[in-house]
């Protein structure tokens, strides 16, 4: 067994994927269409879950379908792509780290396919602004959340203290937090350190910034190492205005997709992502990450192709 096999088939656990059951699913049926769309978000507060509501909206109004579109509150990328490729959601986002070792190997009316990169996460790993943790090898013996299983930064989490040489064997105390309960524990004083993945500015490290002042950990050091073990995360910058920090710091970023399956009709996957393009400024308001949505980046889903019917979409407008 390869190592990329490992890999994906620990993500499936990860994901919490019964390997039996999407094995069940039909390797072909045709395409009918959508009774009723179900999003699956993220948590809140964060940008999946800001995001999934402003794309609900504009699809109940530009589209009128027959049922209000239906929003679900997970714990992120993991979870989203269990219930998408389960049928417990027809429209999901997702990191599409997690997204391409969810998708290896399912094929079908199943297959996660892509109708647009949204905007890029970034990895925040946040300590209190008087700490003495500076870089990840600092977190060697500290109280650490990684965030919790089903979210798509647990697995980054991972990755990152692996690199580090810490892993989670090196910690002084593990947790599982969503990032409202991470948030009132570093206030607290019940955690040193905490993980998370999402876009900037997310609304409740803002929040907690305003209350508390923070920094955020330099990931400079480890990240070669990510991208040469791990060619999908890319790498960026945090700038001081964003938290109020006390300076610029180096994070990893990955992209983020907006995903039905293949079993969605292209006509009805065109008119989502038409719809959603046209009240781009209505993504925007719902977060500052959206901000960077457009018809050009939007094709840049790989390794996850995109849907026929988002293809016909992006042809028309030359962004393809």
């Amino acid at each position: 067994m390869t190592t990329g096999t490992r890999l994906r088939r620990r993500a499936l656990l990860r994901a919490g994927l019964a390997l039996g059951a999407v094995a069940a699913l039909p390797s072909c049926a045709p395409s009918a269409p959508v009774d009723r769309l179900v999003l699956a978000g993220g948590v809140q507060p964060g940008v999946y879950i800001n995001v999934a509501r402003a794309l609900a909206g504009i699809w109940q109004e530009r589209l009128a379908p027959a049922a209000p579109p239906r929003v679900l509150t997970t714990a992120g990328s993991a979870q989203n792509m269990e219930l998408l490729v389960t049928g417990g959601a027809n429209v999901a986002i997702s990191q599409v780290d997690v997204a391409t070792d969810v998708a290896a190997g399912i094929n079908g009316p199943a297959e996660p396919l892509a109708l647009a990169r949204l905007y890029d996460d970034v990895t925040h790993v946040v300590v209190r602004r008087d700490s003495a943790l500076r870089r990840l090898t600092d977190l060697r013996g500290a109280r650490v959340s990684v965030g919790p299983s089903g979210s798509g930064y647990q697995p980054i989490a991972l990755r990152l203290l692996d690199a580090a040489g810490v892993g989670v064997a090196g910690l002084g105390a593990r947790a599982g937090m969503g990032l409202p309960e991470a948030v009132r524990a570093l206030r607290e004083d019940r955690i040193d350190a905490f993980f998370w993945s999402g876009g900037v500015p997310t609304d409740g490290i803002r929040e907690l910034a305003d209350a508390l002042p923070i920094r955020l950990l330099d990931l400079g050091d480890v990240l070669d190492r990510m991208r040469e073990r791990f060619p999908v995360y890319s790498v960026g910058t945090v700038p001081a205005t964003t938290y109020g920090l006390p300076g610029p710091v180096s994070c990893l970023s990955v992209r983020n997709v907006l995903l039905i399956t293949a079993a969605m009709p292209d006509e009805e996957a065109r008119s989502l992502i038409d719809a959603a393009f046209a009240a781009q400024p209505r993504l925007a308001e719902a977060s500052p990450a959206a901000v960077t949505i457009d018809s050009r980046s939007a094709i840049g889903t790989q390794p996850i192709p995109l849907h026929p019917g988002a293809e016909e979409f992006y042809r028309s407008t030359k962004g393809y």
